[in-house]
């Protein structure tokens, strides 16, 4: 977010694959409370699983942070939120467990799993993230 300093920003994630592997996407809203605007990042992969593509959205979330500040990372995946709030073992996607704990080093970050389609935001996100895949698949 490019705007003043702000307190807190919210990152709603989610990611998508059609097969497991197969083409994928993601997508991260950044909401600000009480404030109107967001910003949405997204992308997709070739090739690639729906647990990469949840663990992407956080990472491309916190990456399109510009500012320090307090964050809440939204999530209807239990494996990234239980993962980070649990101590789930790490078995396999280290590279990018690694990568996520990097940037949660940088800010304080506060994990909350939400059901899929109980937020406006997590309900575009989900959106977003299957329009990336079909990107991917039509290439």
């Amino acid at each position: 977010m490019t705007e003043a300093a702000v307190a807190l920003v919210c990152i709603f994630c989610d990611g998508s694959c059609s097969g497991n592997p197969g083409p994928g996407g993601w997508a991260a809203v950044l909401t600000v409370p009480g404030r109107p605007n967001i910003k949405i990042v997204s992308g997709g992969v070739d090739q690639t699983t729906n647990n990469r593509m949840e663990l992407t959205a956080a990472i491309e979330g916190l990456k399109a942070l510009h500012s320090l500040c307090e964050v809440e990372i939204v999530s209807d995946s239990t494996y990234l939120c239980h993962t980070m709030t649990k101590n789930w073992k790490r078995r396999v996607n280290l590279d990018l467990w690694e990568l996520l704990d990097s940037l949660c080093a940088t800010y304080p970050v506060t994990w909350v799993w939400r059901p899929r389609n109980s937020t406006p935001e997590l309900v575009t996100c989900d959106r977003v993230a299957k329009e990336q895949w079909n990107k991917q698949a039509v290439h």
